[in-house]
């Protein structure tokens, strides 16, 4: 499940780009919203929540089969 963007929360600092492991955000030049461009090679590593300098601006939905192992 990709992680979502609340835009009106974002700051457009382009953290979570630089951030993410795995390059699953595509930042823009012109301090745009970051995009979720590549939705299936999220780890769900929480860097990009940790490194996040607003509250609530990136939700991640992790999968099911993922929250049943850490019951």
């Amino acid at each position: 499940m990709p992680p979502i963007i609340n835009k009106e929360n974002c700051e457009k600092c382009g953290i979570c780009v630089e951030i993410c492991p795995e390059d699953v955000f595509l930042g823009t030049e012109n301090k745009d919203y970051p995009k979720v461009n590549y939705p299936d090679e999220c780890w769900h590593c929480s860097s990009c929540l940790l490194e996040c300098p607003s509250e609530d601006s990136i939700k991640l939905r992790i999968p099911i089969s993922r929250m049943l192992l850490k019951a």
